[in-house]
């Protein structure tokens, strides 16, 4: 059992994550859901958390895509954490990655690059040299971050976002499909366009 991986979360991206697990030969417990909605997701066996001392367990991912609920159940959820990469992504071997953390196929994280704990590095995302992703942060499908950017906690970047060099995105921010950001995001600020403007603000509630 030491061996295997729990997840906590019966959603689309928990079979993603599956798929990563088992291209790398990994083998899974159990998905653990607070509101199971099936019994099985590809065979293995979804159940509630009342069922589980999670002192006791180890080598869990939280595979819930919400940035905000990621951060939730980390504190909430007292265990060991694992980290998930896809043998087809490209990870220098001076870049750092945090533990639950998710790195898709055809990801490329380039060197001296610090990504940080709970983060999901969606599919075919490129992250260049020298930036810095705080903790909860997702990069979706095909974003490309320049050198030295940072990205702080809890901000999404969008479907094939683009960012330019020593450009910083504040925490909780939200960064549109298909935009071009040019300047520093503040945080809570949701921006879109070409070049990509603020129309509005998330919750601070975070």
């Amino acid at each position: 059992m030491d061996n295997k991986v729990f997840l906590y979360g019966a959603s689309g991206h928990a079979k993603v994550i599956i798929a990563i697990l088992n291209e790398n030969e990994i083998p899974i417990n159990s998905i653990i859901d607070d509101n199971p909605k099936a019994e099985t997701i590809f065979g293995i066996q979804v159940l509630n958390p009342s069922d589980f001392d999670f002192k006791n367990l180890k080598n869990t991912i939280i595979s819930i895509g919400n940035n905000a609920v990621r951060k939730k159940l980390s504190n909430k959820v007292k265990t060991n954490f694992s980290k998930a990469i896809h043998p087809k992504a490209i990870i220098c071997k001076t870049a750092t990655i945090g533990d639950g953390t998710v790195v898709m196929a055809g990801a490329i994280v380039n060197t001296e690059t610090k990504i940080g704990t709970h983060c999901i590095i969606n599919t075919a995302a490129i992250i260049d040299h020298d930036c810095i992703i705080e903790n909860f942060v997702h990069v979706s499908p095909s974003a490309a971050l320049a050198g030295g950017v940072v990205v702080g906690e809890g901000s999404h970047i969008g479907i094939n976002a683009t960012i330019i060099q020593n450009i910083t995105i504040g925490k909780w921010a939200t960064v549109g499909a298909g935009s071009v950001v040019l300047k520093n995001v503040p945080d809570y600020a949701v921006v879109v366009g070409n070049p990509a403007k603020i129309i509005k603000y998330n919750s601070q509630n975070e």
